[in-house]
């Protein structure tokens, strides 16, 4: 069998992959010149040509895999794995890595190079993790993956962005609208235009008739002017290496680490909610593209590590298949090669794209609870509440933040009124907790005890090395802490929990007359 090369769900699909990747573009060219003083022609002329060369690789991998997939399956509906720049270790690393290195020395290049130090243990844990990961994946419910992916998507994806559309209601309410219509009410619009198209040329049109008439407040007012110059990468070699024996990359550990390991994670939830939209990828490949693809980046001159997206369901719905994948990396490599990325946001405002990114959230949240038995809801609920306590301390330190003030010196100043300390444990590690307590409850659902058990002690060892719940508060921050007896409480109380579900496990065997 040959699957077409392109169908028309492609260009929907393309358009809701690149505006997700172009955010992170955004967020790089943002982020590194602001928080890091990085000098602008090292984001444009090193970095974001290097993030261009590994989005570019793995999406041909994943769109190669697709076609793969549909030659040796003889269906012609399988979809791509999205693909990008990894969005909270981009946070993470400019927060808390190349920001504190810069205001600490005042060295740019310091920073950066601790920014590719970083992407390089990241790429190296995602490597590992591809040979160890299918045996994560057989071992962990359904429903444990898909809730903490759902955590993400309905917390950091739909309800961050809703909010900044209703910020800006005229340019971007109708698109987002309209994309909801298109998308869930399978609509075909005249002309066969595609909904994601037709959304961003509305939001377009409005924020430009705005400007024209002087109406600034009513849509942000455009960027300065944008050169387009040819910026091809150079490799970063030396760089990348220079800072792995050095103790200024190691005392970072703490952040890399669980970056690292929730990024592995994340790619296998991400691969979990493929199968449930109907196309089963093999974990090694799809893991180790990941993994070598951050590596790519990193000595390229990226400090931002890539992974596969939320998603696929979103971008399978709308009737993409393997092209979208291709014509997002070549698009991407030559928006980041010439400059592109400022003149792209001059001509569409930011707003008007992101109906699509609700969408995706959306879908993904639904497929969590609707892809597993009904008796395991229970399951995919509780798995929510860990990315909902993260994306709330998000919250409460930009409060804190914008009133020149910090959670370092206003921690204790909460009260009972919001038990910050709770949000801050529980926000620690979020995406293993929630698999965590996902799980359980299934195996409790189940009646499976001593498996129950089996994860609550895996909890208790997460929290005794810091993995999860282990924190200290810093003046940039909460970070997460790495060492021995780190959470000791937490362990205490999850071994305490699993010594009663062995318990529960002995009662129930007694009843039904099997020996324990």
């Amino acid at each position: 069998m040959r699957p077409a090369l392109f169908v028309r769900g492609d260009l929907d699909g393309f358009f809701g992959l690149f505006i997700d990747n172009l955010l992170q573009l955004m967020l790089i060219a943002v982020l590194c010149t602001q928080a890091c003083s990085l000098p602008r022609e090292l984001v444009t002329g090193r970095i974001l040509p290097a993030a261009a060369i590994s989005i570019l690789a793995g999406n041909l991998f994943y769109a190669w895999q697709a076609r793969r997939l549909m030659a040796r399956s003889g269906r012609d509906d399988a979809t791509a794995l999205p693909y990008g720049i990894n969005t909270p270790s981009l946070l993470a690393y400019v927060i808390f890595i190349m920001a504190p290195i810069y205001r600490q020395t005042h060295d740019a290049t310091l920073a950066w190079r601790a920014g590719l130090a970083a992407c390089v243990g990241s790429g190296l844990i995602e490597t590992a993790g591809a040979f160890a990961g299918d045996w994560l994946r057989r071992h962990t419910p359904r429903a444990a993956l898909l809730s903490a992916l759902a955590g993400i998507a309905i917390a950091f994806i739909s309800m961050e962005f809703v909010f900044q559309i209703y910020a800006r209601p005229a340019v971007a309410v109708v698109p987002m609208m309209l994309i909801l219509a298109a998308y869930a009410g399978r609509l075909r619009l005249p002309l066969g235009v595609p909904g994601g198209l037709l959304a961003v040329l509305i939001g377009a049109g409005v924020a430009w008739i705005s400007r024209a008439l002087g109406a600034t407040w009513f849509v942000p007012a455009a960027q300065g002017p944008a050169s387009l110059a040819l910026h091809l990468p150079s490799t970063a070699f030396g760089d990348a290496l220079a800072l792995l024996s050095s103790p200024l990359a190691w005392q970072y550990a703490s952040i890399i680490v669980p970056m690292g390991l929730f990024n592995v994670v994340g790619s296998l939830q991400n691969l979990e909610s493929a199968e449930a939209a109907g196309d089963r990828y093999e974990t090694r490949p799809s893991l180790l593209a990941n993994g070598i693809g951050s590596l790519i980046a990193a000595f390229l001159g990226s400090p931002f590590p890539t992974t596969i997206y939320i998603g696929h369901p979103g971008w399978k719905a709308m009737g993409a298949r393997a092209g979208y994948s291709a014509l997002n990396g070549i698009v991407i490599a030559l928006v980041c090669m010439t400059g592109g990325v400022d003149l792209v946001l001059r001509l569409v405002p930011l707003e008007a794209m992101l109906g699509i990114l609700v969408w995706i959230g959306i879908i993904i949240t639904a497929q969590a609870f609707t892809q597993v038995p009904a008796r395991h809801a229970l399951a995919v609920a509780i798995g929510l509440v860990p990315a909902l306590a993260a994306w709330g301390l998000t919250m409460v330190e930009k409060a804190l933040g914008a009133a020149g003030a910090s959670l370092y010196t206003h921690v204790d100043k909460f009260g009972a009124g919001l038990y910050i300390r709770g949000v801050i444990s529980l926000s620690q590690g979020f995406l293993l907790t929630s698999m965590i307590l996902s799980s359980v409850l299934v195996f409790i659902v189940e009646h499976q005890f001593l498996r129950a058990a089996g994860w609550m002690l895996a909890g208790a060892v997460l929290s005794m090395v810091g993995l999860i719940h282990a924190c200290e508060l810093t003046a940039g921050g909460v970070r997460t802490k790495l060492s021995w007896a780190a959470a000791p409480d937490f362990a205490a109380v999850y071994a305490l929990v699993a010594g009663l579900l062995v318990a529960f496990h002995l009662m129930s065997s007694r009843r039904s007359g099997d020996a324990p």
